[in-house]
């Protein structure tokens, strides 16, 4: 390994929990929309994790649904008791690689429902062709989705992780009550800043309880959330300090920034020259880790993003394209890291097909080549 790049191999404790990371990789949590029709585990997604474990310190999973109603066809899920067995097989799978293990855990909202019933903080549909308008979730409803995280993040520590991450970002439920785009309520779920703040922190206070009370090892809680909105209203980058304020006080172990470019500059909000990553690790990088994620693809990225100050480094489309990205770096073999696709590579790399599909359909999201020709 060249010498420059030791950094991002440099060993990790969360404090004060104890959870030890070889490495400043994390894995980002990626859909894959590859688990079986009942939410349980599929054996192509225990490869597919298998295969990229190796080479970073914490493998995040792709976003795991707390709820049948805020479930999505393909996605995995941790709402009831029988669906363990298949966690503690992928827990199991990812730590026989070396790396720790986190469930991300989730409710779509106004993204999709398994049940039909498509719920969020108001009646604001999606910005696409036959997006469904969404069910207003009452208050009662609202106190029960919070008990379905944290049964969620019990039934992670039955399995055996080593941690959950509350996903609150990339539109979904928690996402959808802290935006003032989406949340227009009037009761106490909505209207002012720190009412819109009420359902996530709740989550977040009642899945660290529980964890406390089952966790029997060290186990982490992050949250991960997208910085800004484009929409107006929306989440400003002042908004998104308020909440990062807020999250800093209520016991989580890391906050995980949810970006496209981890050197993107705030659009609103605040002056600032500076990337948003770098404002929101000076706003709570004191109180707790940040998790940095965005077009990372050479190990020059990583140690870039290492170097603003950011702890740890989220690592997604790129270990998709390359699983032996870590450790091709350590073996001083970065020139083979491969940073293009062609059309055929799905089984060489191990990518569940509904994921490749998935990937094939979004223009522009991975660079893939036609070989065919």
């Amino acid at each position: 390994m060249k010498p420059a790049y030791q950094p991002i191999f440099q060993p990790f404790t969360f404090q004060p929990g104890g959870v030890h990371l070889k490495s400043r990789i994390v894995m980002a949590p990626m859909t894959h929309l590859s688990s079986n029709e009942d939410g349980s585990i599929s054996d192509e997604e225990i490869r597919y994790y298998t295969r990229r474990a190796k080479g970073v310190g914490m493998v995040i999973t792709a976003a795991t649904y707390v709820s049948a109603q805020g479930g999505i066809n393909g996605a995995p899920g941790a709402d009831r008791d029988e669906l363990i067995p298949g966690l503690s097989r992928l827990a199991a799978a990812i730590q026989a690689e070396g790396a720790k293990a986190v469930l991300q855990i989730f409710h779509a909202g106004r993204q999709g429902s398994k049940t039909g019933d498509v719920v969020s903080s108001g009646t604001i549909p999606e910005e696409r062709e036959g997006a469904p308008i969404p069910r207003e979730l009452t208050e009662p409803e609202i106190h029960g989705l919070v008990q379905a995280y944290a049964d969620a993040a019990g039934r992670a520590v039955e399995a055996g992780f080593d941690g959950v991450e509350i996903h609150g970002g990339n539109g979904n439920l928690l996402h959808q009550f802290y935006s003032p785009y989406t949340n227009r309520r009037s009761d106490s779920f909505g209207g002012s800043l720190e009412k819109r703040m009420t359902f996530p922190l709740a989550v977040a206070r009642k899945v660290l309880q529980t964890v406390r009370d089952r966790a029997k090892k060290p186990f982490i809680v992050g949250y991960r959330l997208s910085p800004e909105e484009p929409e107006t209203p929306g989440i400003t980058m002042s908004d998104t300090l308020a909440f990062v304020d807020a999250l800093s006080t209520v016991g989580l172990d890391y906050l995980h920034i949810s970006l496209k470019d981890f050197r993107s500059v705030p659009r609103r909000g605040v002056t600032d020259t500076r990337s948003r990553l770098e404002i929101i690790q000076e706003r709570a990088g004191h109180e707790l880790p940040v998790i940095g994620v965005g077009s990372v693809h050479t190990p020059e990225d990583a140690l870039e993003a290492l170097q603003a100050g950011i702890p740890l480094i989220a690592v997604g489309r790129e270990l998709i394209m390359e699983p032996e990205w870590g450790e091709l770096i350590r073996q001083g073999r970065e020139d083979e890291i491969r940073t293009t696709l062609s059309l055929n590579d799905r089984q060489a790399l191990t990518i569940p097909d509904p994921m490749w599909k998935l990937m094939l359909s979004i223009p522009g999201w991975f660079p893939v080549e036609d070989s065919r020709e």
